[in-house]
């Protein structure tokens, strides 16, 4: 299908031959038809990357080019203001002459510049809730008489907290406009909307096809949490070229990683909300320009991130659920380029990766973290190919590599002309002249040695990465304890005591949580039936020893009476409480 077939004009055909494009998405070739000759509501499904933003700006500029009402005809709501900015650049690109006239509207900026777009008169409007409500209070913005609102990343406001937000635009607006609700996902939440809002409307929905994710490979790593940053460091120094998102679960989480990794030499910045309106652009604009090469960001903060060639998505932490994972992965591996997507798993996160894996199937597979030597290897190669590049630029009359391969025997023999000659005298450079003098002082192979250690000092360096911890590849399992911090049990008391079942050492004793009334802890999989049988067999169940005869209180282990409890000092026959423990979840140890 072409564009033309879609119902799309000679003009904003034109504004699409000037962008490049050539034929539509699947997701546009659905909708588009629709916005322009249908007068029903839709709710569409789509993931990052398909063109969603062509979806209802090519129709809303065809539709609204005649323009000049002064009042807005259309409202884009965004959740972010970096979404904001760029879906205004989509549409205002896919004009060809001065109306519709677009403006953005995002908290973080300045209210006068707003305040003089809108008085001068605009035709679709592009904001952020918060912003467009404010502009509504002032009076400055009057949505009582648009035709169209569109819902750009729905799930994603929803998520953010802008329901009440947007139940206000609802009501502040025309109620004979034609809602467009455009999501990544599409939850519950979404669909009693559009139930509540729209009345009848019509679903488009774009599920992913093997096509879509055939260009990025999918990998999921089990590493310890404190082994993470680590693992990614190991994992960019293995590659040639780097550029990537890292998705953490908080802004915190994006703050610190970035601030590890750039004190470790990476180019890395965060992006969060915390961030005022100049950083986010100041570092969006970096990574644009591949000024930095690693981007720590929030699922929030991501949203509206439109970056070609992004070679790896890296999911710090794993995503909650399969949606998440797939709007994550689907920045790369775009537009007929290959991307590698790699997700971070801990050793007690099995369960939640495998509703993931189940939904990917064969194509997200298990991988593991480089070794040091083999990261050095990669690196020794690329120090080579740059060299040996550098060394055909000084050199390129004579043969700059007299001890390559000769890959000329057997081929047919070259008109003389054809052949450089070998008498000719090398370029001048003062590298050349330089390299003349040290070799005059000094043996070739030592010098070459020495200037390679001057020039990429400390890169095969092994004492740069620190030893992972191992990874029990016969899995774990998550165990429950009824004993918390009402029993005042800590992390201490909860290791010793099962050290003291299983007599595992504290390395493999992991991920301990202490709350009110129970906590957890993770170990080997092999061991968490015997610790289990250990305790049903000993009957040392974590009771607590809640006085001693001094009035003093002291922390133990005490064999259980019937049902579990414990005869308190005074001769009190009651429980002190029915502990116990158990595996995390009906289903049993998560394994691999």
């Amino acid at each position: 299908m072409t564009f033309e077939e879609l119902g799309l004009d000679a003009e904003t055909l034109t504004a699409l031959a000037r962008k490049g494009y050539e034929e539509p998405t699947p997701i546009q070739a659905l909708a588009i038809p629709r916005l322009l000759q249908g007068t029903s509501h839709i709710v569409a499904q789509a993931r990052t990357g398909t063109g969603k933003t062509a979806v209802f700006g090519l129709p809303l500029v065809q539709l609204l080019r005649g323009g000049g009402s002064g009042k807005p005809r259309a409202l884009v709501l965004v959740p972010t203001r970096e979404l904001a900015i760029q879906v205004c650049g989509e549409i205002v690109s896919y004009k060809t002459g001065r109306f519709p006239a677009v403006t953005p509207i995002y908290g973080g900026a300045a209210y006068g510049e707003q305040f003089r777009r809108l008085s001068a008169g605009v035709d679709i409007v592009v904001g952020t809730p918060g912003r467009v409500l404010d502009h509504m209070e002032r009076g400055s913005l009057d949505i009582s008489k648009i035709d169209w609102l569109v819902l750009d990343e729905a799930d994603e406001m929803l998520d953010m907290g802008f329901l009440e937000d947007i139940e206000k635009v609802f009501a502040a607006s025309n109620p004979e406009k034609r809602v467009l609700m455009f999501s990544a996902t599409m939850p519950r939440e979404i669909l009693r909307v559009a139930r509540e809002h729209l009345g009848a409307y019509e679903t488009l929905i774009h599920e992913s096809d093997e096509d879509e994710t055939a260009l990025t490979d999918q990998i999921w790593l089990e590493v310890h949490e404190e082994d993470k940053i680590e693992a990614l460091r190991r994992i960019v120094d293995s590659e040639e070229e780097f550029y990537g998102i890292v998705f953490c679960a908080t802004k915190v989480d994006t703050d610190e990683l970035a601030k590890n990794l750039q004190a470790a030499g990476y180019g890395a910045e965060a992006l969060h909300g915390d961030l005022s309106q100049v950083e986010r652009e100041r570092t969006l604009g970096r990574f644009r320009n591949k000024l930095t090469t690693i981007l720590t960001a929030t699922d929030v903060a991501a949203r509206g991130i439109d970056v070609d060639r992004i070679s790896h998505v890296i999911n710090f932490t794993l995503p909650h659920d399969s949606d998440s994972y797939t709007h994550r992965i689907g920045r790369t591996g775009r537009a007929g380029n290959t991307g590698t997507a790699i997700t971070f798993v801990t050793p007690d996160e099995n369960r939640r990766l495998f509703f993931i894996k189940k939904d990917q199937g064969e194509s997200l597979r298990k991988g593991k973290v480089p070794d040091v030597e083999a990261v050095l290897t990669a690196k020794r190669e690329r120090i080579k190919t740059r060299v040996l590049s550098e060394l055909a630029k000084l050199n390129p009359v004579t043969d700059s590599f007299p001890n390559a391969p000769d890959e000329t025997e057997g081929a047919p023999d070259r008109a003389a002309d054809d052949v450089p000659d070998a008498r000719e005298e090398p370029v001048s450079s003062p590298w050349l002249t330089l390299a003349d003098d040290v070799l005059a002082m000094a043996d070739p192979r030592g010098a070459v040695a020495a200037a390679l250690a001057a020039g990429f000092a400390g890169e095969l360096d092994a004492e740069r990465y620190n030893e992972l911890r191992s990874v029990d590849e016969r899995g774990v399992a998550r165990l429950y304890i009824g004993a918390g911090r009402k029993d005042r049990f800590g992390k201490r008391e909860v290791a010793a005591y099962i050290k003291q079942l299983s007599g595992l050492p504290d390395r493999l004793v992991d991920r301990v949580e202490v709350y009110e009334a129970c906590s957890f802890v993770t170990v080997p999989f092999g061991d968490a039936e015997r610790i289990l049988e250990a305790a049903r067999r000993t009957g040392k169940l974590p009771t607590v020893r809640t006085a001693t005869p001094k009035g003093g209180s002291v922390r133990g282990f005490p064999r259980p009476r019937t049902g579990g409890g414990y005869r308190k000092p005074g001769g009190s026959d009651r429980p002190d409480r029915a502990g116990h423990i158990g595996y995390h979840g009906k289903k049993g140890p998560r394994k691999d």
